[in-house]
Formats: structure tokens, sequence, C-alpha cells
């Protein structure tokens, strides 16, 4: 598939989702995916193995999460690949995105592509969310397919700032997840529809601690 035709789906996609991309955040996306793809082909770095798939599965699922970010400092936990760090950061460029994975395989990706994409808001980080030590805390804190949203918070919530927020991206309703919440944790599930995605159930949870 030509870059062209990427940028045509993911221009499209994104409008679908209410967003106008600048045509150097187009190309960079669609550099992102093709690069993606030779990269995952001798390393297997995504399931997902098509262009057109990555577009909505990587991409637009990415983009779908943009109005849920608060702040300027971004944990993305188990980033694999770089998803959704790597979109985000790059259509949200005046926030500093962090991506923790514990592979360094796929680190070695993200940092490769953020140098060819002149992407300086972005960091990799070596470590498990539940040893990772930062100077400070962020205000959001996301994941996307990394674990219950229990075991989550049991690793991450606490890179999570005051007054911040998790995101946790999910397929379908976790109902049971959310019942063994601690109490100290509040959430808000927002159904998400993605491009591509129609068959799919996408929801996120954003969790918050209560204000007692």
């Amino acid at each position: 598939m030509q870059s062209a035709k990427i940028i045509e789906l993911i221009d499209s996609g994104a409008r679908e989702l209410g967003q106008r991309l600048a045509d150097s955040e187009l190309d960079r996306l669609a550099r992102l995916l093709l690069e993606l793809k030779r990269w995952s082909a001798r390393m297997n770095l995504t399931a997902i193995n098509d262009l057109e798939s990555m577009v909505a599965g990587h991409v637009l699922d990415s983009l779908a999460v943009r109005p849920f970010l608060r702040g300027e400092r971004i944990l993305d936990v188990g980033t694999g690949a770089g998803f959704p760090g790597l979109p985000l950061a790059i259509t949200e460029p005046q926030r500093e995105f962090y991506l923790l994975d514990s592979t360094a395989r796929k680190l070695g990706f993200i940092r490769h592509i953020a140098g060819e994409l002149g992407l300086s808001n972005v960091q990799t980080v070596k470590a498990r969310a539940e040893d990772y030590a930062p100077a400070s805390g962020f205000a959001t804190v996301i994941a996307r397919a990394v674990a219950t949203i229990p075991q989550l918070l049991e690793w991450a919530g606490q890179h999570v700032a005051e007054g911040g927020v998790m995101l946790a991206l999910k397929g379908r309703l976790p109902e049971d997840e959310l019942k063994e919440l601690p109490e100290d944790w509040g959430f808000e599930i927002t159904k998400l529809i993605v491009p591509g995605l129609d068959q799919h159930e996408r929801h996120v949870v954003t969790l918050a601690r209560r204000t007692f």
C-alpha cells in the first residue's frame, strides 16, 4: 500500500473522530506505520500485519483517546511498539510522553522512529510499571490491553499525580473488573466508536482517586 493511500485512510478516520490533522501529522503517522511494518517483518513487533488494519487498530484506536488526556506529562504503560503513545505524541507536540515497556526490542523501535520523525517529546523507559520510580507523577497514565484494571492500579496507580487520571483502554465493558476496584478510586466509562473497528467494542475507563 502506498503512503498516499495510508494518509487518506488516516485522514478520513481522524475526521470521523472529529479530528482534523495537519499534513505534517498525517505524513508522520503514515511513516510510523510503514516503518513498523518493515521492522515487524523481522522482529514481530505487532500482531497486526496489514497496513489498513494498522491504521484502524493502532493509529485511530490511539487517536480516539486524545480528548481524555490531561496535563503535560503522559505515561504510556506497557506501550509495546509505541501505542497509543506515538500517535498521541505526533498529534500532541506540546505534551511530554514517557513510553514504558520491559521489552528492549520494542523500545529500540520506538527510539528509532522517534528519531526518524523528530519527536523530541518522546522518552522511553525500560522497566516494569511496579518497579518504575519517576521523580514525579503524571497528569495522565494510559494503558491499552495491559492487565485487569485492579492489577493496573496496583502496578501503576502510584504514578498518577494528584488530580490526575488513569485511562484504561478496553474492548468489552469490564464490569467484573470494575466491581473489584479499591474504594479510593472512582471511575467513568465512555464507549468509543473507532472507524474501522466497528465490529469491536471499545471503551475508555477514566479512573481518578476519590476525594473524601
